[in-house]
């Protein structure tokens, strides 16, 4: 009979029961039947399930606030998204809580609601993620917050935690959360691990935020946390209520993600794509977070193939050096080997056989799921390409329906966005990397910024495999699966057969021509030289203009420097750029995600108008441009790499 309610129980019921302990939750149940006797067994059943599901568990305990004497710990400046370092740093004394007590310290200084407020506390589930979520559970509830939202066994991908302060409940209930990533980088106890904080409209702190974060973690001399509290269950959905009216509300970590989603698209057409005779798809997780979101939405609610979505179990390690991937959940050509291959590529893009069908669909997350790849069948697409097609196809896309008023792309993204803005009319906007400069044009007109013009609908996206629009403040990889997977059902429903990935690609660039694009990166380089290096281009901007390299003339070549059209703000210093008379463009980049060393990112772009030869290999085009770069840069003298350790 239990076995049997299963058909007739709610997803969220359905999700309660796959995330417990079945025998004992059974026992439970048949005990319960038993002593009540019911004539409808099924609906007994039925109802024990959804009260279960939002069961309440009362804890007594001290509530009281323990002050901790602590010192400033040098370095905690977080990068383009969080603060990320070696996890056993994080495990360290007072290293989490360092930073977590002058994140407080900072809101309470800038005015925000934090007493009696929800916060949001979840993560990737890499190794450390639950034990840190206890201690920010401790150190919030000091800090005054009324309740926190969690998801399930601490889960919570990123754009799903934007998605849960924007929408779940009434809607920018929190006033913030805290997110327990380090995005791709590699989990364990010798890998990475991070942190981050998310304001009240579901995107990463801004810039005037962080530096004061900043400040604060040099000043820092007090921890405060409510100690007597015990570890909350956070494996099991319900509410945890504490003394004084707080409580720990833990939930289903993909139901809102999923809410919004369906707000987003039409999931009956996708499902008519799904079930095509011709369609065939495959989804690697990487064993990061995405997991549970991609079953339950791919396999779920569209009807892929049981099987369709790989490795998606989330894992501490991403997988670990056991993996093919070797935990570096980092959906491209080089670590998402096991997609690429199944895919009938290589991680140079080159074709192979591989002695089986190949799916028409493919796509891959990273670990933290705001990333992702797209492929078709023997064909990869790139990220500043993705995100340009989806643009020209927006009117597919439900979303879009009242039409897209505004774009935007990181710097270093390929020009190819630009080109089709400037033919559909529509604001375009060039920024720096990092998701959190793409907020306030998407805030732009809101109560936010009321006086300031409206620039929603929009959509954005960087090349380093991350694309989003304004449904959350985060970029979004389960959002760019599902508006390709739009695209190609209403393109498949015009055409009356099928249409893929490569057919949109082919399309797109007769009419728009194509920017041929590839990014090099030097990992793990000396970060003293790499910096030397930057200073050295940097100190000759504005004088090789006019001057000729590989047989192209410089047109351009500075610091590029953002003004923020929305509030003024500056920021300096994002990056040196090379740009010729014929429109190519060679770009240099420190990343801010790494923990080890410095990463130099290199970006080669090449222009080929429709009427040119569009059939090319992208890597080979841009090969004369490396070379341009390295006379430019002497990267091989200050870094000492011959080559680079990963190409996209």
């Amino acid at each position: 009979s239990t076995l049997h309610t299963m058909a007739f129980v709610s997803d969220d019921g359905k999700q309660y029961i796959l995330n417990h302990d079945m025998a004992g939750l059974f026992d439970e149940m048949a005990s319960d039947a038993m002593n009540a006797q019911p004539k409808d067994l099924i609906a007994h059943l039925i109802g024990f399930l959804e009260k279960k599901k939002n069961a309440s568990v009362k804890i007594e305990c001290d509530m009281s606030v323990e002050t901790i004497t602590t010192q400033p710990i040098a370095g905690q400046v977080p990068g383009t998204s969080g603060l990320r370092k070696k996890t056993k740093q994080f495990m360290g004394e007072n290293y989490l809580a360092n930073y977590v007590q002058s994140v407080f310290n900072t809101l309470a200084e800038s005015g925000v609601p934090v007493a009696g407020g929800t916060l949001v506390v979840s993560g990737d589930g890499r190794f450390w993620n639950q034990e840190a979520i206890q201690i920010i559970i401790k150190m919030a509830f000091a800090a005054g917050v009324g309740r926190v939202w969690c998801g399930n066994n601490g889960f919570m991908s990123t754009p799903a935690t934007s998605a849960v302060i924007r929408a779940r409940g009434q809607g920018f209930e929190p006033f913030g959360g805290f997110i327990c990533s380090a995005s791709h980088n590699p989990g364990g106890i010798d890998d990475d691990f991070g942190i981050k904080y998310n304001c009240e409209n579901g995107g990463p702190a801004p810039e005037k935020l962080t530096n004061k974060m900043v400040e604060w973690t040099a000043k820092v001399t007090e921890l405060r946390f409510c100690s007597n509290i015990p570890d909350i269950d956070i494996s099991r959905i319900g509410t945890i209520e504490l003394p004084g009216g707080r409580s720990v509300e833990v939930f289903d970590c993909v139901e809102d993600h999923l809410a919004v989603l369906k707000r987003c698209f039409d999931f009956g057409s996708i499902k008519k794509l799904v079930a095509h005779p011709e369609f065939s798809m495959t989804y690697d997780c990487m064993s990061g977070i995405q997991g549970p979101y991609a079953l339950r939405i791919l396999e779920g609610e569209l009807g892929a193939t049981r099987g369709s979505c790989k490795n998606a179990t989330p894992k501490p390690d991403f997988g670990g050096p056991e993996s093919a991937w070797h935990g570096h959940a980092d959906p491209n050509l080089t670590y998402a080997v096991e997609l690429v291959a199944e895919m009938g590529l290589n991680k140079e893009g080159l074709k192979i056989d591989t002695g089986k069908p190949i799916p028409k669909f493919g796509a891959a997350a990273d670990g933290d799921a705001d990333r992702n790849m797209i492929l078709s069948s023997q064909f990869f697409v790139s990220p500043s390409d993705s995100l340009a097609m989806i643009v020209a196809n927006s009117n597919l896309i439900p979303q879009f329906r009242s039409g897209l008023k505004g774009c935007a792309r990181s710097m270093p993204t390929s020009g190819a966005l630009d080109i089709v803005a400037a033919k559909m009319g529509i604001e375009c906007f060039e920024v720096p990397t990092g998701w959190k400069f793409f907020g306030n044009l998407m805030d732009s007109g809101t109560h936010y910024f009321p006086d300031k013009k409206t620039y929603t609908p929009f959509i954005c996206g960087e090349e380093s495999f991350g694309t989003g629009a304004d449904h959350v403040r985060e970029k979004d990889g389960m959002w760019a699966v599902l508006a390709w997977l739009q695209i190609l059902a209403k393109r498949t429903e015009q055409a009356g057969k099928l249409v893929t990935v490569e057919d949109v690609a082919n399309e797109h660039w007769k009419q728009f021509g194509r920017n041929y694009y590839a990014r090099y990166d030097y990992e793990g380089v000396d970060k003293l030289k790499a910096e030397e290096m930057m200073k050295a281009m940097a100190d000759k901007a504005g004088t090789l203009v006019g001057q000729q390299f590989g047989g192209m003339t410089i047109k351009t070549n500075d610091v590029f420097e953002y003004v923020d059209p929305v509030d003024g703000s500056i920021s300096k210093n994002q990056g040196i750029r090379f740009i010729f008379e014929d429109g190519s463009r060679v770009i240099f980049r420190l990343s801010g995600t790494g923990v080890a060393g410095a990463t130099v990112r290199l970006y080669l772009e090449k222009y080929e108008p429709k009427e040119g030869n569009l059939g090319l290999h992208q890597f080979d085009v841009v090969l004369p441009l490396a070379a341009v770069a390295e006379e430019l840069s002497l990267l091989e003298k200050y870094t000492g790499r011959k080559a680079p350790t990963v190409i996209t």
